[in-house]
């Protein structure tokens, strides 16, 4: 729980990226630190997530993810995090979800996040073991401004938008719930709930272009 409420991955800003991805006829996995079924919150948040969470095969899909440890990243061809509170928490510090990322990235792979999805990428370094994915880079996430508007500010363990920046990355944001998708090279960054249809049409155009 975060603030005495259900947390875990927001499940509009998967259902809006599938939706993209069913349209575009790319085909996807689902994964998770543990595997088995996803903790998970704002089902009914829009039609879009309701009408996919009612579809017996994506229902499937998320009471069966594959656990990390037995992803082989070399099957894939992007790697996209859909946001909620708990990637703060449970991808931030994940070794083996930071292993996937950087061999996926310097293979020219194609890495998607939004909302809180990008607190999964701000420690990540590349191979050299030294230089963060991040740096240089620029970056949107779930801003301040939003975090005040949800009133999570004290139950939150660090705010995105500064651990992104100290991580030397170029954070970019608008007005709090207003689209933004920032695209710099391989790197795909989202800022809020809003930004996950984008997030997901951005992935798909940068596929296709392979």
């Amino acid at each position: 729980d975060l603030a005495g409420k259900p947390n875990g991955t927001y499940l509009p800003e998967l259902t809006h990226a599938v939706e993209v991805f069913a349209a575009e006829g790319i085909e996807y996995d689902l994964a998770s630190p543990k595997g088995g079924k996803i903790p998970g919150y704002g089902e009914d948040a829009d039609d879009v997530t309701k009408k996919l969470l009612a579809d017996a095969e994506f229902a499937a899909r998320l009471e069966s993810t594959k656990c990390l440890e037995d992803v082989d990243g070399s099957l894939y061809d992007a790697i996209f995090y859909p946001g909620g509170y708990g990637l703060l928490f449970d991808l931030s510090e994940n070794a083996t979800a930071h292993k996937l990322v950087t061999a996926a990235y310097e293979s020219q792979k194609p890495i998607a996040a939004v909302c809180h999805g990008p607190a999964a990428l701000a420690k990540i370094k590349l191979a050299d073991g030294e230089t963060l994915l991040i740096a240089d880079k620029e970056v949107t996430g779930f801003t301040r401004e939003e975090e005040v508007a949800m009133g999570t500010l004290e139950a939150i363990p660090y705010l995105l938008e500064e651990r992104m920046m100290e991580g030397g990355a170029i954070y970019r944001k608008k007005a709090a719930w207003k689209e933004l998708v920032v695209v710099d090279g391989l790197l795909i960054t989202g800022q809020n709930p809003q930004s996950a249809h984008g997030v997901g049409k951005a992935l798909a155009a940068m596929l296709k272009k392979e």
